[in-house]
């Protein structure tokens, strides 16, 4: 709906208009209290489609009309700035911003044609050279349409007015790339076209307001939540402890480990699948946030201790693989899956270390991975249908995101970094 009245009339007088048809007036009367044609007032009739437009004054943060006439005045006249600024109560640098946001240029102050002829109604040969100032032109009422037209909400996203970022966003999310990912590789891979560059809380916002428009409904299901909604954060407690021989606890591991500047130390648990019978184990590196993923092998009805015996054999061998500095530590929780710890440090030469009951955020980096692994293994489902090479496929592509905290590097090149300063060769487990 359109609102705003004619360039030539200032916007009180089409307050004043509708003040008065909004209190009985007739259309002759409205318009003789506002000083406008009747063809005016018509024409505002028909721009608000039978709807009552909103008459609500603008703060006084904001310049009004009156404010525009007078900075266009003094501008005519020649005034400075901070004269202009001692009329209207305001700071010179108000006036500053506001004639170079709404001006407009002089033909003669125009760039030259391709053709080099000059632009219609040009510079007269032989006339005085203009100034800076004498190129541009300040109007008020110009001004005062610009400002409202900017004010009008809602306005289009910059996501719904540039096809060629949208589709590259939503290329992203398709990859399971999270918002604040796609907005740093934005600003990496067009560094000279800021028209390419977006912040991540516009896409979430694109993904979550869907009435803007801008990115496709089914999209948020590409977020690690899946939420088309926000939810308020709220404090989760991790899963209860239990009684595990010989566990040696996380206050005794070694201090090296905190600062994550020395490779090797992992972190570990299982997402479990439908009513707990099937589950993936997961494996963290703390310094590169490498990941690695265990097939552990569904059962109808797992006997006890049959998952303690899968989880041993599958981190025997995967830590079996590794080269001999990444084999250093590895942190998981109470969970009864690793009740034959010490049968994997005897084999693998591993320390393993335990965290305390109700502490999740004691291996963060491997519960931040869980949730995103949600995205490829919803709770709920059976998660033996998945093969060896499925998990495969999700580790690599996990791997090959870039990392705000390796400095937008990806897991897989910060690994090969730290083993090619370690031995030379770049290899990855």
């Amino acid at each position: 709906m359109v609102m705003a009245g004619p360039p030539r009339y200032p916007r009180a007088q089409w307050r004043a208009f509708w003040r008065a048809r909004l209190a009985g007036a007739d259309h002759e009367t409205a318009v003789a209290a506002a000083g406008v044609s009747a063809t005016a007032g018509r024409k505002w009739i028909r721009e608000c489609g039978g709807v009552v437009p909103d008459l609500v004054e603008p703060s006084g943060r904001y310049l009004s009309a009156d404010d525009r006439e007078t900075i266009s005045n003094g501008f005519f006249a020649g005034e400075s700035y901070a004269r202009i600024a001692q009329r209207i109560g305001r700071h010179r640098s108000t006036v500053s911003r506001e004639i170079r946001r709404n001006r407009t240029l002089r033909r003669e102050a125009l760039p030259a044609r391709a053709d080099g002829r000059p632009h219609p109604r040009g510079p007269v040969p032989g006339s005085p050279r203009r100034t800076e100032r004498d190129k541009i032109r300040y109007r008020g009422w110009h001004a005062q349409s610009k400002a409202e037209e900017r004010a009008r909400r809602p306005k289009t996203g910059k996501l719904g007015r540039n096809p060629r970022l949208r589709g590259q966003v939503q290329d992203w999310l398709d990859e399971r790339w999270s918002p604040e990912q796609i907005a740093r590789q934005l600003r990496v891979e067009f560094a000279e076209e800021p028209e390419m560059w977006v912040s991540h809380e516009t896409i979430y916002k694109a993904l979550f307001m869907q009435g803007r428009g801008e990115l496709r409904r089914e999209l948020h299901r590409c977020l690690r939540t899946g939420r088309a909604l926000r939810k308020p954060q709220r404090f989760s407690a991790g899963r209860g402890g239990s009684q595990i021989p010989d566990k040696v606890m996380i206050s005794e591991r070694p201090a090296e480990v905190d600062d994550r500047a020395v490779p090797g130390h992992w972190e570990g648990d299982l997402i479990i699948g439908k009513d707990g019978r099937t589950a993936i184990g997961t494996l963290v590196e703390r310094s590169t946030r490498f990941v690695m993923l265990l097939h552990l092998p569904g059962q109808a009805q797992p006997a006890p201790g049959a998952r303690a015996e899968q989880v041993r054999d599958a981190l025997t061998s995967a830590i079996g693989q590794m080269p001999e500095i990444l084999r250093r530590s590895l942190t998981w929780d109470q969970g009864l899956e690793m009740s034959r710890h010490r049968q994997v440090s005897e084999a693998t030469g591993i320390e393993i270390y335990f965290c305390d009951p109700h502490s999740p955020w004691q291996r963060g980096s491997n519960e931040n991975t869980n949730g995103l692994l949600r995205q490829y293994f919803p709770k709920g489902t059976d998660l033996s249908q998945h093969t060896a090479h499925d998990l495969e496929a999700v580790a690599i592509q996990l791997n090959g995101r870039p990392h705000k905290t390796l400095d937008w590097r990806t897991p897989a090149e910060a690994l090969n970094e730290l083993l090619s300063n370690q031995s030379g060769v770049a290899t990855t487990p």
